[in-house]
């Protein structure tokens, strides 16, 4: 009987935590430069270990594609560009400036709100180069996402983008399952332009492999191979085999 309270009292002190325990709004206004182009963006300045919310920091990726994309913005002009696992949106709020429509994604709601929270600032500076810029939810192998995105930009897009996207193994088809139907929905019109980060090896074997079983054929963009924040990272172009001439 004394167990059974000593039980009772002690299922008493725990507490049940919802996740918004573990969120971490210590937003801080960051000012990021590529090139002659200036952000400023609210993001954490670290990731928070409890939750998985690596969105709400700027990773080494995006850095290696946003210098890539600010050297040569002349891809962007006049373009629709899709941005997936976009974060924070430095790198889709860098191609607003020269695309004529960006849909930045993400799967996670908190990190959807910070999105939304920087492309509202872009807004309020009254820079009008920052139309066409919205935020979409998208799960990564969602058709339902994917399809009602589709449903709502019905040219589709041109690019594709992704910034440091290839963290676990179990995300890398659901990745190339939702790349396969953008670039399906333009075929021979679209491409998918990956900075890609190397952190092991079986997962560099595995981005290939994927974009390979997937109909897609990946080629390396001569001459951005180098070292960011101590890692190797590269820009790859991927496209429907078919289409690989685009």
């Amino acid at each position: 009987m004394q167990r059974e309270q000593e039980k009772d009292e002690d299922d008493d002190e725990i507490v049940c935590l919802d996740e918004s325990f573990f969120i971490n709004r210590d937003y801080q206004i960051t000012t990021f430069k590529f090139g002659p182009q200036v952000l400023n963006l609210l993001c954490l300045q670290s990731a928070s270990t409890d939750y998985d919310l690596t969105g709400q920091i700027v990773w080494p990726g995006a850095v290696l594609l946003n210098n890539y994309l600010s050297q040569n913005s002349e891809m962007l002009k006049g373009r629709s560009v899709i941005e997936l696992g976009s974060g924070i949106g430095v790198t889709g709020i860098l191609c607003s400036r020269f695309c004529d429509e960006v849909v930045l994604t993400d799967h996670n709601d908190e990190v959807l709100e910070i999105l939304n929270k920087n492309i509202e600032l872009q807004s309020s500076s009254g820079n009008s180069s920052y139309a066409g810029l919205t935020a979409e939810k998208l799960e990564w192998g969602n058709k339902d996402d994917i399809e009602q995105i589709l449903q709502k930009h019905p040219r589709g897009f041109d690019i594709i983008l992704g910034a440091d996207i290839c963290f676990q193994q179990s995300s890398i088809p659901l990745l190339f399952d939702t790349v396969e139907r953008i670039l399906q929905f333009r075929a021979g019109q679209c491409r998918f332009v990956l900075a890609y980060v190397s952190r092991a090896k079986v997962m560099d074997v595995m981005v290939i492999n994927e974009a390979v079983r997937h109909g897609l054929d990946v080629k390396e963009v001569i001459g951005t191979r180098s070292i960011i924040s101590n890692l190797e990272g590269v820009i790859f172009e991927i496209t429907l085999k078919q289409a690989s001439e685009f």
